[in-house]
């Protein structure tokens, strides 16, 4: 077989696996093509920043050029929805069939809209053949700022499946937080943290132990501490990597030097997702490619890759059986 007719074949393998993103940022994702069509004169084609070698020069320039596209286009609910639409029809195109996505909580005060609308408006751009859960991310500080009130209501928000701790990880995590997150727990929803993307793994063990989490977004400078590495594996903690982003933020120098194949080895369940489409150009499909190209991940590495997302899916157990079967089928092929 010649080397463009395994790669095609490897890109269908790569289609026809059902695939999971759970880790998915909505502002994040906002289609750059909705912002061209917008704005043509302020959106050029191919601006830098979203180009393969583009490097973030830190977590700030990263967030400052997301916030200055996304905040002009996420100014009311049915601006929402119109992006999640887009967004999840290139999901329904890759063949994924399950997501988790989480709004910016704080936005809500921006543009005064309460969460349940924005929810609502995710909700219904959601098409028939993919399952969506949404979750509210919000900063460190928010939890001793004007949004505790809001906060203090997430567990009654019916359709929020739960709740994640993001943005820049040199933020101290507030006195309390254990507590929400255990009364969020106790009332159905996933808890979820970012830690060990600039941070060390010291922020893995208190996203572990202190706030009691079993998802961490990202985690892989956990690979920095064996004894957090045991510790995460040891409590069934699930890791959701974002390896085309670790590389474009400098969290990793290379996807060759990506640590998820060591991850999986010391028995952690990872994920494989794109983070922030919108400042990384990235689809599903090419962070499975990348680990194929660059990590030399086999169909069995990748169709495990699939397997985890399933296992971790908010999902009926007789969903969750039919995917994992059929991935199986795929890698026996």
């Amino acid at each position: 077989m010649t080397r463009n007719h395994q790669e095609a074949a490897l890109a269908e393998f790569i289609q026809a696996l059902p695939k999971t993103e759970t880790h998915l940022h909505l502002e994040g994702a906002l289609p750059y093509e909705l912002l061209m069509a917008w704005k043509p004169e302020e959106y050029p084609p191919d601006p830098a920043f979203r180009r393969s070698d583009y490097r973030y020069a830190s977590f700030p320039d990263f967030e400052g050029i997301l916030l200055a596209h996304a905040l002009p286009w996420f100014t009311n609910a049915d601006r929402y929805f119109e992006a999640a639409k887009a967004i999840f029809a290139k999901h329904v195109a890759q063949n994924v069939r399950y997501v988790e996505t989480s709004f910016h909580l704080p936005v809500t005060r921006f543009i005064n809209v309460p969460g349940p609308d924005i929810i609502a408006a995710i909700r219904a751009a959601v098409p028939a053949g993919l399952d969506v859960r949404i979750f509210a991310g919000m900063l460190r500080s928010d939890l001793v700022g004007e949004l505790r009130p809001t906060i203090d209501q997430l567990s009654g928000w019916d359709d929020l499946a739960g709740v994640d701790l993001h943005g820049f990880e040199a933020m101290r995590t507030e006195p309390g937080t254990a507590e929400v997150w255990a009364r969020l727990r106790a009332a159905g929803k996933i808890t979820k943290c970012h830690a060990g993307e600039f941070g060390g793994p010291d922020r893995v063990r208190e996203a572990i132990e202190e706030l009691g989490v079993n998802r961490i977004q990202h985690g892989v400078r956990a690979i920095e501490d064996a004894a957090v590495v045991r510790l995460a594996a040891q409590r069934g903690v699930t890791f959701d990597l974002c390896p085309i982003s670790n590389v474009r933020l400098k969290v990793v120098p290379s996807l060759r030097e990506h640590p998820i194949r060591r991850l999986l080895r010391a028995g952690i369940r990872c994920t494989v997702s794109t983070d922030d489409p919108l400042n990384f150009a990235n689809t599903i499909n090419d962070e499975y490619a990348a680990l194929a190209a660059e990590l030399d991940f086999t169909r069995a590495e990748l169709a495990q890759i699939a397997r985890n997302g399933w296992e971790i899916a908010d999902l009926s157990t007789a969903m969750r059986k039919e995917m994992i079967a059929t991935i199986g089928s795929l890698a026996d092929e």
